[in-house]
């Protein structure tokens, strides 16, 4: 029986993750200090057997004394709030914490997943954009302590590989939604949803003009599985190509709710992407992936999830 180690395991999409490797018969080890994390994402597991939670800070050395298999990393604050009101402790997780859990993977002679992402790319005069494409990175803005932590991440989870030939693998997340999001999240989709059900503004940074693109949880679990499984080391784009507006995606969440809200406008914050596409053709030819559920059908699940009483 394989043996996961999911850091950052109480999160949207870390839970989600437990969910997956439970139900496919591993053991699961979560591990996550719920600093944006939640203990309700992980509720339905803490009874069952061969699911193991572990309150950690990935900052600190972690011991585990049975053999493991696989050990992911997605471990770090992931929204613009919550980095930006954490900026150490995001800087700290992305440097200290790597380490120590590239220790526990060499020890265990596991194969390690570090979970990066899009926000490596910067603001990218690129687009789509392709792995090869190296950035255009503020170096010591605000948003760097995420951007700059994660790009740190992906070059010591490289270093281990050339170093120790430890068996890793570079993901790196475009934008990704759906149920387990929190409102208020500060992301597009959860910001918006919260304020359509309330009949509230909706707020749109900037003109809405900037783009992005959303990838549903269950597809961007399903390209980091097979991404796990593969024997690809270098970095591979799993995220949504559909890429749209955020005024359109705002007027899109409004047709889904019914909703009264009127659209408002706010100061764009500091080096925010003016675009975000990821090409997925690496991930398309070596993984045989790409995402399936429609924007109207993911949004419509997620809208479900934040109108039904926790």
């Amino acid at each position: 029986m394989s043996r996961v180690l999911i850091a950052g395991g109480a999160g949207f999409l870390g839970s989600h993750l437990c969910d997956f490797f439970w139900n496919k018969g591993f053991d699961v080890f979560c591990i996550d200090n719920l600093s944006t994390g939640s203990a309700h994402n992980i509720r339905h597991l803490l009874d069952r057997e061969r699911f193991t939670y572990i309150a950690h800070d990935i900052i600190h050395p972690l011991e585990i004394d049975v053999d493991l298999d696989y050990i992911l990393n997605f471990a770090s604050p992931a929204s613009p709030p919550d980095y930006l009101r954490l900026p150490v402790q995001t800087m700290l997780a992305g440097s200290t914490g790597t380490y120590n859990l590239l220790e526990l993977a060499r020890s265990k002679s596991a194969v390690f997943m570090m979970a990066s992402t899009s926000e490596i790319y910067g603001d990218p005069e690129v687009s789509p954009q392709p792995e090869s494409y190296w950035g255009n990175v503020n170096p010591t803005g605000p948003r760097s302590v995420y951007d700059e932590a994660k790009r740190f991440s992906e070059a010591m989870t490289m270093s281990y590989h050339r170093e120790f030939g430890l068996n890793t693998r570079l993901l790196r997340i475009f934008n990704v939604y759906g149920p387990r999001m929190r409102p208020k999240d500060g992301r597009a989709i959860p910001n918006f949803i919260d304020q359509a059900l309330k009949n509230c503004p909706i707020t749109i940074y900037g003109d809405g003009s900037q783009t992005r693109s959303f990838c549903y949880y269950e597809d961007e679990i399903e390209g980091i599985y097979r991404l796990l499984m593969s024997d690809l080391n270098d970095p591979v784009n799993i995220g949504n190509p559909a890429e749209l507006t955020i005024l359109r995606l705002a007027e899109i969440i409004v047709e889904l709710t019914n909703s009264d809200s009127q659209i408002v406008f706010q100061g764009l914050p500091v080096d925010d992407p003016k675009v975000r596409c990821p090409d997925i053709s690496k991930a398309e030819k070596h993984l045989n992936w790409r995402p399936v559920v429609d924007l109207s059908e993911g949004l419509a699940k997620t809208i479900q999830y934040f109108a039904s009483p926790l």
